[in-house]
């Protein structure tokens, strides 16, 4: 087990409190005008999936528990969990839905990822930050309405909705940002 300060946990990172592992879900760093800066955590407890909050000093130190980063390719999802498969020597992981939570849509086959592994055991999973995916559905362009002015819904070949620019027809390929699944830019392939 390493001590790091708590302000340097980021989404992913994985902490070790009173011999439980918790892996981070999110991390915010909070300056009060007044007071003492503080590092907000929501995380998720390994051994049965419980989220817990927790609220330190930015400078506490906190235990850091050794974690094995790899790059690992997804292959295929199904009633067992998610399948991605280690590009070196080609072990396979299955990775159980809860693991993969949200990053769940953007999931494309033979995408690369990074997955974070503890004695063996997949505890958390970080997406390329970018992806391109296809418009499916969205509402015509209405005329003389321009780029700047507001936003139309459109669903992805995913299933997922998000809001583009009223230019964006469907069949469109477009760039996504995983973190929130906002659109970025038309795709250029």
């Amino acid at each position: 087990m390493v001590k790091v300060i708590a302000s340097s946990l980021r989404k992913g990172s994985v902490v070790d409190m009173e011999g439980k592992l918790y892996v981070v879900l999110t991390a915010e760093n909070i300056h009060p005008g007044k007071g003492t800066p503080v590092t907000q955590l929501s995380m998720r407890r390994i051994s049965d999936g419980v989220k817990v909050s927790e609220r330190w000093r930015t400078t506490e130190q906190v235990e850091r528990a050794f974690v094995d980063d790899r790059n690992y390719n997804f292959l295929y999802n199904d009633g067992e969990g998610y399948h991605f498969m280690n590009p070196e020597n080609y072990d396979q992981v299955v990775v159980p839905p809860d693991v993969v939570g949200d990053a769940a849509p953007w999931l494309q086959d033979g995408m690369t990822v990074v997955l974070s592994t503890h004695e063996g055991t997949p505890i958390a999973l970080e997406l390329p930050r970018l992806v391109t995916v296809e418009i499916v559905e969205t509402e015509p362009a209405v005329k003389n309405q321009t780029a700047s002015s507001s936003y139309k819904p459109a669903i992805l070949a995913n299933g997922a909705r998000i809001m583009v620019p009223p230019y964006i027809a469907a069949g469109t390929r477009v760039v996504i940002l995983t973190e929130d699944g906002s659109y970025q830019e038309r795709a250029k392939d």
